[in-house]
């Protein structure tokens, strides 16, 4: 079974979340299941530079009115298509945010169902709003090609006016509340979910929150009236990139057997953040810093974690008053809090494979990554009970404590009270070495590779026929 792959992003190449960790780890995923998986991704200067003396396969005089051509490559070593429009993509600057996203996206999606009609697919899987429209161009030209669209956070959903819809090149009859009509205007998403023939989420428990208010973001009544195509597929992580007995960014790589050789990993991050040595309590976070990451309400609570002993490593950035918070808690406790403003991946896995725990109090998350990389590093997960965090982190109770299983530590609503008493859990079960390191290990243990993920993704698509 063939199947295009359609994202904004896709690591190596490009990477701005967890989004391009995911498209970039599904070919891998999906072969082993007699699925070849083709990824398609915009032209971006990054990407055009990894691009010279590519083969051209396909071009278009008028995509979304601007020339653009099709180049033909490789990712990891499986196939891979580029959209090379220079005026769309070819600009300094960030991957999203443009005045004329709108055209930049649609361009991606039209070019991706041409190529699916054309070249034969079997499926077109559309990744988040920028690729949705896809589904929908293969909906209104009545192509036989299966389609599905995956929703990695729907609080993004591309709405624009209603005056962009003459230049997307749909019918009439596309401009209805079960098209791309979205109060008022058009929904990019919106449509990809109405046109699709499966969608999924990127985790069972937020596939049911989004069909809430609270969590659709006012496509929960879509969700629900579709909700017997929706499926809740958990991320996975790639072994191949996330591994603390092979990973090259660790001064010390280690395994479940020999934990004690984190302490290196451990001094390396307090020279990096300018923090005092000490075994005591290391916090790491590694995240936008944003209302959704509940940063607000950690930022409140970081005077109370260092008075009882611990100290937090932040590697993010996000809303400027959350990073001047932030900032303003490392000037008041020098040595115990250290922050850098900003991305470093090698930075993230040496956060990892040292800190002793990484707090993650979302308000709401489809999936997430990074407790899954804490989960393999043995870097302990303080999270939400929310999404995908509730589906992969294991209480550390006193039954699953007692039953040999817990793997972190989970909170309820993000509240200062709410957080502040996972925290000092935490810190307590720090204090019992030998319960530490069993956590530790059960999380080690724990099998997020894309093995079982790689498959339900192959059954859906396979299903899609039956």
């Amino acid at each position: 079974m063939r199947v295009l792959s359609v994202a904004a992003e896709a690591f190596p190449l490009v990477k701005t979340g967890g989004l391009a960790d995911v498209v970039g780890a599904l070919p891998a995923a999906l072969a082993p299941h007699g699925v070849e998986t083709t990824t398609m991704i915009p032209g971006y200067p990054v990407v055009g530079a990894s691009m010279k003396g590519a083969k051209v396969v396909r071009r278009w005089a008028g995509l979304m009115d601007t020339p653009a051509r099709l180049l033909s490559g490789t990712i990891e070593g499986h196939p891979l298509l580029v959209l090379d429009a220079p005026a769309l993509f070819n600009r300094k600057g960030g991957l999203y945010g443009q005045a004329d996203d709108w055209r930049r996206f649609a361009a991606l999606a039209r070019a991706a169902a041409d190529v699916a009609i054309d070249d034969g697919y079997a499926v077109l899987h559309a990744h988040d709003w920028q690729a949705a429209l896809a589904p929908a161009y293969l909906r209104y030209d009545g192509a036989s090609v299966r389609s599905v669209t995956t929703v990695h956070n729907i609080a993004f959903q591309g709405q624009f006016g209603a005056d962009v819809f003459p230049a997307l090149g749909l019918p009439d009859t596309a401009w209805r509340i079960d098209g791309v009509e979205y109060y008022g205007g058009v929904g990019f998403l919106k449509a990809g979910l109405a046109a699709a023939d499966a969608i999924t989420t990127v985790s069972p428990t937020y596939a049911a929150e989004i069909r809430e208010n609270r969590f659709g973001m006012g496509l929960e009544g879509l969700i629900a009236a579709r909700h017997a195509r929706v499926h809740g597929i958990v991320n996975g992580i790639d072994p191949a990139v996330w591994n603390p007995e092979t990973d090259a960014a660790l001064p010390q790589r280690y395994t479940a057997r020999a934990l004690g050789r984190r302490r290196v990993n451990k001094r390396a991050i307090e020279r990096t953040f300018g923090l005092e040595a000490g075994d005591g309590p290391l916090f790491t976070v590694i995240s936008r810093l944003t209302w959704q990451k509940g940063m607000d309400v950690l930022a409140q609570r970081l005077d109370d974690l260092v008075a009882q002993g611990g100290r937090l490593a932040l590697l993010g950035s996000g809303d400027a008053p959350l990073e001047s918070a932030f900032l303003a808690a490392a000037a008041r406790h020098p040595g115990r809090i250290g922050v850098r403003i900003g991305y470093d991946e090698p930075l993230s896995h040496l956060l990892q494979g040292g800190a002793d725990a990484i707090l993650i109090p979302s308000r709401f998350e489809p999936c997430g990554l990074t407790q899954l990389y804490g989960l393999a590093y043995g870097c302990v997960p303080v999270v939400a009970r929310t999404g995908g965090l509730a589906d992969t982190v294991i209480d550390a109770n006193e039954a699953a404590i007692a039953a040999g299983v817990a793997t972190g530590f989970q909170h309820g609503e993000v509240s200062d009270n709410s957080l502040a008493h996972a925290i000092s859990r935490t810190i307590r079960a720090y204090s019992r070495p030998d319960l530490w390191c069993t956590i530790q290990r059960n999380g080690m243990r724990a099998d997020f590779s894309w093995t079982e993920s790689g498959r339900r993704y192959a059954d859906l698509y396979k299903s899609l026929f039956a």
